[in-house]
């Protein structure tokens, strides 16, 4: 093999490179030509009107169609009293009544409550007057760290209306069920429940033997 045959290989092998790369480029000029546009993985937004009388005032919101009722009080009320807890509606934190009957607003669609009333926790209390299971809770120190405590007064308000609490510790135990409490305040919250049901006396649970009183003594 003399010289120029050497010369002539290497020159083939360098076109050859040459070639390969080029088509490669042009290949992939052509693939973004003609390749089509990415599909966007975010769903269309529907926006839908939704009409609620809400803690007595009537309100009219456009909302997209899969808003929740917590996110709409939370994001678009800013009534934060509502807590978002779980977000799987196994928790009770986001208890709030519609139409008077409590709800997991977590687990609501919104739009599907057009021209209904809602009643959330920022409601129930008259003005600087407290609603009495408010005071309850007060009284019987039936809250600890204090997140669960809006759901709790919520579910309690609907448990005492629709009868539960009145009857025993144990139909009112079982109907408040489905509110948690992280802390274990449960002996209090139902105290404060029952206590204003009627269906025992005003007092502080904690205190077991009152202290004697002059009235007391023979």
């Amino acid at each position: 093999m003399n010289h120029s045959d050497d010369v002539k290989r290497r020159d083939f092998l360098k076109g050859v490179g040459i070639a390969a790369a080029t088509s490669g480029i042009v290949a992939a000029q052509e693939g973004e030509r003609t390749s089509p546009p990415p599909v966007s993985k975010q769903p269309a937004r529907l926006m839908v009107r939704t009409t609620l009388t809400l803690n007595g005032k009537k309100k009219s919101f456009d909302i997209d169609s899969r808003t929740t009722l917590i996110d709409l009080l939370r994001e678009n009320e800013h009534m934060t009293g509502t807590k978002k807890g779980c977000d799987h509606g196994a928790c009770g934190a986001c208890t709030v009544l519609v139409n008077g009957r409590r709800v997991l607003s977590c687990l609501t669609l919104a739009a599907t409550i057009d021209d209904d009333q809602v009643e959330t926790i920022e409601g129930i209390s008259n003005g600087e007057s407290l609603h009495p299971l408010q005071n309850a809770f007060l009284r019987c120190d039936a809250y600890q760290c204090g997140y669960c405590t809006p759901g709790q007064i919520m579910s309690g308000i609907a448990c005492i209306e629709e009868g539960h609490a009145a009857k025993s510790a144990e139909e009112a135990r079982e109907w408040m069920s489905g509110n948690l409490c992280r802390c274990s305040a449960y002996p209090n919250i139902l105290a404060a429940v029952r206590q204003t049901a009627g269906a025992e006396a005003i007092r502080d649970p904690a205190i077991q033997n009152p202290p004697m009183t002059t009235e007391m003594l023979p």
